[in-house]
């Protein structure tokens, strides 16, 4: 049996713009736990696309 990535790998629910803009927040000075609520995030998710 051949797995595809696309069956294997969990898509996001944001594209890759979304996360940019998120991650632009906390550089303007809004706190990492008030993004991360409001746009339904964990702070590991954050700090995981931050690296």
């Amino acid at each position: 049996m051949i797995l595809y990535m696309e069956e294997i790998m969990k898509r996001s629910k944001f594209t890759e713009a979304q996360i940019v803009s998120i991650l632009k927040l906390a550089e303007q000075g809004a706190k990492v736990t008030d993004i991360c609520r409001e746009h339904g995030i964990s702070s590991a998710t954050y700090y995981q696309w931050k690296v």
